[in-house]
């Protein structure tokens, strides 16, 4: 579980901030919407697949240009 304590002089904006960074960088939102639904393993890697393929065109247009 993710955890911030405030610091001294610090504003409510920025410990929010700091906690927002530091639950994106843990990866639990992205479990959780991941294990919200069963998703068989056939489809997790055919979804892996297609997100492979995404990130190597993205990478050819960048490398390309």
């Amino acid at each position: 579980m993710a955890s911030v304590t405030l610091k001294s002089n610090e504003s409510q904006e920025s410990l929010l901030r700091r906690f927002r960074k530091k639950v994106t960088n843990s990866g639990i939102l992205s479990t959780v919407r991941r294990k919200r639904w069963h998703i068989s393993k056939s489809e997790l890697r055919r979804i892996e697949k297609k997100k492979a393929i995404r990130r190597a065109r993205r990478r050819q247009r960048k490398t390309g240009s």
